[in-house]
């Protein structure tokens, strides 16, 4: 039996026929907006927000793949937290640069990404506790890899920022100007020993002819080091959050309605051999 492929067109189907909850609004006025967004971006001739655009309309994608490939179900809490998560972070943060006008968006989104990362995880693994003979993890281990799968998406996530920085001249990891450092390259002696200097007013930044390219005043410009520590400090939280609700739930045996809205559930499908047992027994009745 040939396997079927799924091509655009099937996805902006499954859009439809998926997306049949409160979900499906909020879906379409996203998509909408991002492809304007995407349109302005191109008049413009800004070519990595373009991108950054396609890439957007690609993760909204995401959820509907996801429910379709595996045979899952997305509660409407996550599937619509996981669609704002994904405009906040790429279209509202990046594009229109919330991260600099609005304090503490980076930090609320990477929080946010904790927690969903972590249900993600938690789901994916208590699928498998439940639906294997083989696998039957107490509620702190399941706990625990889902802690572990939340971190490590954070990881990678800041892999993705140094990435964009470095080869494509963004600036995903933004900039603190700090007022000390200490650095073992500041030893003139060469020795392992780290040289403090606090109570830094101004950077000057020349160029290799000796020109001055940039002044800048409160300190020194940390490139990347300390937004990389705050966000996988708060998805830790996050992630610490998450698991703590569902390690209670799951040690009380017990639902919990918040943490419900957040972790998919198996779809019932029929098994292939039941299906055709029923065809076989239905002609049996016709003859």
């Amino acid at each position: 039996m040939k396997k079927k492929r799924l091509t655009i067109s099937k996805l902006v189907k499954m859009a439809y026929k998926e997306t049949k909850r409160s979900s499906l609004a909020i879906y379409l006025i996203l998509r909408f907006l991002v492809i304007v967004c995407m349109v302005l971006q191109l008049l413009k001739g800004n070519i990595n927000n373009a991108l950054l655009c396609l890439l957007s309309l690609i993760l909204l994608f995401a959820p509907l793949f996801i429910q379709n490939k595996f045979a899952i179900t997305l509660p409407s809490g996550l599937e619509i937290t996981i669609y704002f998560f994904i405009f906040a972070a790429e279209i509202l943060g990046e594009i229109n640069n919330f991260y600099g006008i609005i304090p503490y968006w980076d930090t609320i989104l990477h929080t946010i990404n904790g927690f969903l990362a972590a249900a993600v995880g938690f789901s994916l693994i208590d699928l498998l506790n439940k639906n294997s003979k083989n696998v039957n993890l107490s509620p702190f281990y399941l706990c625990l890899v889902a802690f572990c799968f939340s971190m490590t998406i954070g990881v990678l996530w800041e892999f993705f920022e140094y990435s964009s920085d470095k080869f494509f001249d963004m600036d995903m990891q933004k900039d603190t100007v700090v007022k000390k450092i200490s650095s073992v390259t500041l030893n003139p002696s060469g020795k392992n020993k780290a040289i403090v200097v606090s109570s830094i007013g101004k950077t000057v930044i020349y160029d290799e002819n000796g020109y001055i390219l940039e002044t800048i005043d409160g300190g020194y410009l940390d490139i990347g080091l300390n937004d990389t520590m705050k966000d996988l400090l708060v998805n830790f939280i996050g992630a610490v959050v998450f698991c703590s609700f569902a390690y209670l739930a799951l040690k009380q045996n017990k639902k919990n309605n918040f943490i419900d809205k957040f972790i998919p559930t198996k779809e019932k499908r029929p098994m292939a051999s039941s299906v055709i047992k029923e065809i076989e027994d239905r002609k049996e009745l016709l003859k």
